[in-house]
């Protein structure tokens, strides 16, 4: 066994694998009220993520999907980010997987021209925050993120991030 991630870019065929990360996360770990119903884009990742201009990239270990994190882009040289996940004995700097995967993002952002991210979270998730901050992130209000950021009804903590490109 390797304990070496590798981040790749996913599609389709990796929804169920996706879904089984991110939603136990969410309802049972952090008992967010959040629904795959609520998600379709967990359904169809290429027609939500890649045709978009975003991405979807995943964490494996020994070929296990381990984490995710995707990007939407949105108005004005923005992106979203959404669905950042580790699994909970994956998580911490020994491993680094959130890092390799936000690092990820970010490089595809400048190769992209993307200037600006923008997020949502819950309030619960106080280790993400922290996650966050540490890289750069601020806090804003919901009123000052971009018109065309995509909402999530459970989200009530919001970041941004200036890119230097």
């Amino acid at each position: 066994m390797t304990t070496t991630p590798v981040i790749s870019q996913l599609d389709n065929s990796y929804c169920n694998q996706i879904i089984d990360i991110i939603l136990p996360i969410q309802q049972i770990e952090f008992n967010v009220p959040i629904t795959l119903e609520s998600q379709p884009d967990l359904l169809d990742i290429e027609s939500n993520y890649h045709q978009t201009g975003g991405n979807f990239w995943g964490a494996k270990i020994d070929d296990e999907l381990v984490g995710t994190i995707a990007l939407i882009a949105i108005d004005g040289n923005a992106g979203a980010i959404r669905k950042m996940f580790v699994r909970k004995e994956y998580r911490g700097k020994e491993l680094g997987i959130a890092q390799l995967l936000l690092d990820e993002l970010v490089t595809y952002c400048k190769q992209k021209q993307i200037t600006a991210l923008y997020l949502g979270t819950v309030d619960v998730l106080k280790a993400a925050h922290r996650f966050y901050e540490k890289n750069g992130f601020t806090q804003l209000t919901k009123t000052d993120l971009p018109k065309s950021f995509p909402l999530m009804g459970a989200d009530n903590i919001f970041y941004e991030l200036h890119l230097g490109n």
